[in-house]
């Protein structure tokens, strides 16, 4: 069964913006590209931070208001510092939520789960940015044709489950809809079969 990753998925024309980046060159990116966030590289390309809309309207929010008070929590001074920055450096949150180019689509899914977010920077072993993969993307697996899930399906759950002469097992894909029919050695063979074809991207 092939795992897929982050790598097979993602998008790697990705825009990003420097650490210089000026607060309007950075909103300038995320409303000419339509995105909701853009990563934050050095100079060696390594992604140090994330900055988002939610970072930008903190000008709107504290307008003329930027001083720490005394009472204010460690979030919120962090908010109200961002009101008086400039550049991306300032801007943007750390540390960055990443995914590594060879993580698998689940643990992608379950990180853009766990941080809220819909995008994930992607980096390779050195922490170079390479690519962004959004929820979007992660569905890609969900829209091969109905061949290649037949022969995917046909690979690892028809024919594994050809013991003997008395298994005739048979699999047909519609729209990404799997059907299996035929008969089994055993009762438990059809749970098998069927945890097995759920495992496949695109049932």
């Amino acid at each position: 069964m092939k795992n897929w990753a982050v790598d097979d998925v993602m998008t790697r024309a990705v825009v990003s913006v420097d650490t210089s980046a000026t607060y309007r060159h950075v909103v300038d990116v995320l409303t000419r590209h339509r995105f909701s966030a853009v990563p934050v590289v050095d100079a060696f390309h390594h992604v140090v931070g994330v900055v988002s809309e939610a970072d930008l309207l903190r000008k709107i929010e504290y307008a003329g208001d930027g001083t720490p008070r005394i009472f204010d929590s460690r979030r919120r001074r962090g908010e109200r510092a961002k009101a008086t920055s400039r550049v991306a450096a300032d801007l943007m949150s750390t540390p960055p939520v990443v995914a590594l180019n060879t993580m698998s689509i689940v643990a992608a899914a379950r990180r853009m789960d766990a941080e809220d977010v819909k995008r994930l920077p992607v980096t390779d072993d050195l922490g170079r940015l390479i690519g962004i993969v959004s929820r979007g993307d992660l569905l890609k697996v969900h829209l091969r044709p109905d061949d290649e899930l037949l022969a995917e399906v046909d690979t690892e759950v028809v024919q594994p489950s050809r013991t003997d002469e008395s298994v005739s097992m048979t699999a047909t894909v519609v729209d990404g809809v799997v059907t299996l029919s035929g008969k089994v050695d055993r009762g438990s063979s059809v749970d098998v079969a069927i945890r097995s074809a759920q495992r496949i991207p695109a049932w």
